[in-house]
């Protein structure tokens, strides 16, 4: 029984560092991250919200004191959470980039992963404001590298700034893969920074097709700046633990929502 104690305890501050890191959990993904029922995971979200932590919602809880994630955590940081969908999602991504396309790889830990994945590639121009895309790509002599210009970012060693967004204005590309912070269905698609949020959506005008790559931990989550509509987007690639009610409704909107299995 101690030990059962322990682990559940255990389990819970687990939960409790996820909800101040990500501002929510899933009921799915807890399940398959510590291999218990679904029954349990409820238990401990039902206990954290009786300790004022946590409000129970469709699929899983948030953060009490708001949705609103007011706080953003480094690059590094990012890069360890959820490496596993992430590096599936880049490689998904990739797959479905052609040669002799223009790309737009916008900044973030997920679509460092789709630069990864492009070893194969060949007549690629890739467009991008994060230099850990363009560090990546650098040693890919079949990829023509754009690196917008503007202030460099360092939290998520990106650039910004009225140089990259007229660069970006010039340009046509036929897809951007877009990294986001927040995803709600109802408060569009957000980000942490209002010049990233800015950036963001010239990217989306500029391109053929808009598409979010993202982990489904950010689903339900909102940031202060908004970047578009849900749909605006054309596609979305995420892992199996999307809640359910947002591949419904991405689908009911028309958008195809590819999955990555982990």
């Amino acid at each position: 029984m101690k030990v059962k104690m322990r682990d559940t305890s255990h389990r819970r501050e687990q939960i409790i560092r996820m909800l101040k890191e990500l501002g929510s959990v899933q009921v799915s993904h807890l399940t398959s991250k510590y291999q218990v029922s679904p029954v349990t995971i409820r238990k401990d979200l039902r206990f954290l919200e009786q300790q004022g932590i946590a409000t129970r919602s469709y699929g899983g809880a948030l953060l009490k004191k708001n949705i609103l994630i007011d706080t953003e955590i480094t690059i590094d940081h990012k890069q360890t959470l959820y490496s596993e969908e992430k590096m599936s999602i880049g490689k998904m991504a990739a797959s479905m980039i052609n040669e002799g396309e223009s790309i737009i790889l916008d900044s973030g830990s997920t679509t460092v992963q789709v630069a990864a994945h492009l070893q194969n590639k060949q007549n690629l121009t890739i467009v991008t404001n994060g230099l850990n895309v363009a560090n990546e790509l650098s040693s890919n002599e079949e990829v023509n590298v754009i690196l917008l210009g503007g202030t460099l970012r360092r939290k998520n060693m990106s650039f910004f700034g009225s140089c990259a967004e007229n660069t970006l204005k010039d340009l046509h590309v036929d897809k951007v893969f877009l990294g986001v912070d927040g995803f709600h269905m109802e408060r569009g698609i957000t980000t942490h920074f209002e010049s990233e949020a800015i950036l963001n959506r010239i990217m989306c005008q500029v391109a053929t097709e808009v598409i979010v790559v993202t982990d489904s931990s950010k689903f339900d989550l909102i940031c202060l700046h908004k970047i578009l509509e849900p749909s605006a987007v054309t596609k979305v690639i995420t892992d199996q633990n999307i809640p359910s009610i947002y591949l419904e409704g991405l689908r009911r909107l028309g958008i195809e929502v590819i999955l990555v299995t982990v």
